[in-house]
């Protein structure tokens, strides 16, 4: 192997961690600014970079805020997976595994709550944000909808309905990420994580003890 060719990955690798802490960076001002009023020239300032780099790697500030709103979304994704893969198989464990993940500090950051709701509130009018927050919610409620089915089937559970539980259950979760976001009171991650178990001790009295 040439030295030519031993730099490449390193090259790589560093254009991988660039780029991170830019993204990163942009989450900051986002926060902080609103999608809006973000440059270009604060995400650099924020990063302590030149904006020249800033434009070698994203070009333009849409293709940031786009990198950033997919960053966040696979973020959580992979957040919400792991914790189904570390859960027991046992389908109560598994479902309150996923629930509680949305309140893990890693993603229930104030920061990324800011930016979730920073471009939620332009999804209507942005299809390429729209998408990207489809597919994160789309693949979130389909595994949650497996991990239902059993569960009612295990515990007999013939009152509920899928559909309108995991619909119930989604609107909830976010309710409860902008309570975080918003609230004066203090109501952090882990009052947003016992409120969900609660709600999920009534609609699953025979299984209450995954939830405690």
């Amino acid at each position: 192997m040439t030295p030519t060719s031993n730099l490449q990955p390193k090259r790589r690798a560093a254009k991988v961690i660039r780029r991170r802490q830019l993204i990163e960076a942009a989450i900051k001002s986002i926060a902080k600014r609103g999608l809006g009023d973000t440059t270009m020239a604060h995400v650099a300032q924020a990063a302590g970079l030149s904006q020249g780099i800033v434009n070698l790697h994203f070009d333009s500030k849409d293709n940031l805020l786009n990198e950033t709103l997919n960053y966040i979304r696979h973020e959580y994704e992979e957040n919400w997976r792991n914790a189904i893969d570390k859960a027991p198989n046992d389908s109560a464990q598994q479902l309150a595994a996923l629930l509680r993940s949305d309140y893990n500090k890693k993603v229930a950051d104030i920061q990324k709550l800011a930016v979730w709701f920073a471009f939620w509130g332009e999804a209507k009018s942005r299809p390429t944000y729209k998408k990207i927050c489809q597919e994160r919610v789309t693949d979130y409620s389909q595994s949650l909808t497996k991990i239902i089915d059993r569960l009612i089937k295990e515990g007999e559970y013939k009152y509920i309905k899928t559909p309108q539980l995991v619909e119930g259950i989604i609107a909830m979760a976010d309710g409860l990420w902008l309570n975080i976001l918003i609230s004066a009171q203090g109501f952090g991650r882990q009052n947003a994580e016992a409120v969900m178990m609660q709600y999920l001790c009534h609609v699953f009295p025979n299984h209450q003890a995954a939830f405690n």
